[in-house]
């Protein structure tokens, strides 16, 4: 079996440890645990916001360092007012018909049929029940073009297919599906999306919403990555 890669921003994995970045990756953004891989998808150094993300490029250095496995954490805006902030959720589909393609990576036939890695997932399901938040098993997920957030008008259109809306899931799975990487998400909560709750969402509201998971996250992350990593 491969190495397990844990695949998030600062808000999900914590700050980096300095000492376990892998020398010589590009960008560096890759740091080793030895257990795992963690991957700092937005970087470190500098910031790449979702449209940016080279999810090709880190597929590439992940498979390089013996990943074949990831378990993506994902800041998403919730399109249902019973999935309030706070909420845990694995995806089991997504849609993302409005990205463009991802790039070829040059190794397998692109025309895959793209989804969540269903063993792997359901993994991951099993091992996040016993963690706190606990996880809610099934949803689909909406990724939209970032940076910025969206309408309430667009919010209306998405709900009536979705659950979550994000900016990064959908085509990074899809590149892990082309290089024949597992990959199961984990979403957060962290807000409402815009038009939901009873006022327009605000930016302040989001990052609020990113703080007052941070630690509920790091304590479940403790929990469940070392029985993953196995």
């Amino acid at each position: 079996m491969g190495r397990l890669a844990l695949v998030g921003k600062h808000a999900t994995l914590g700050d980096p440890d300095p000492a376990a970045r892998v020398p010589g990756t590009e960008p560096a953004s890759f740091f080793d645990f030895g257990t795992h891989v963690a991957l700092y998808r937005h970087g470190v150094d500098d910031y790449a916001p979702p449209h940016a993300v080279d999810h090709v490029t880190h597929l590439r250095v992940l498979v390089g360092l013996g990943c074949d496995r990831i378990l993506a954490l994902s800041s998403v805006g919730s399109l249902h007012a019973d999935l309030p902030v706070g909420s845990v959720v694995a995806p089991h589909d997504f849609v993302a018909l409005d990205q463009p393609p991802v790039a070829s990576t040059g190794t397998f036939d692109d025309h895959v049929v793209p989804g969540f890695s269903v063993p792997w997932r359901d993994r991951v399901v099993t091992v996040w029940r016993d963690a706190d938040p606990p996880v809610v098993e099934h949803g689909v997920y909406w990724q939209a073009n970032g940076p910025r957030f969206e309408t309430a008008a667009e919010i209306r259109m998405l709900a009536g297919w979705a659950d979550l809306v994000g900016m990064t899931v959908a085509s990074e799975c899809v590149a892990a599906n082309q290089q024949r990487v597992d990959y199961a998400a984990i979403c957060i909560v962290d807000n409402l999306a815009n038009g939901i709750a009873d006022q327009p969402l605000t930016v302040e509201e989001y990052r609020e919403g990113v703080d007052a998971n941070q630690a509920r996250l790091a304590a479940a992350l403790a929990r469940v990555v070392p029985a993953l990593a196995r």
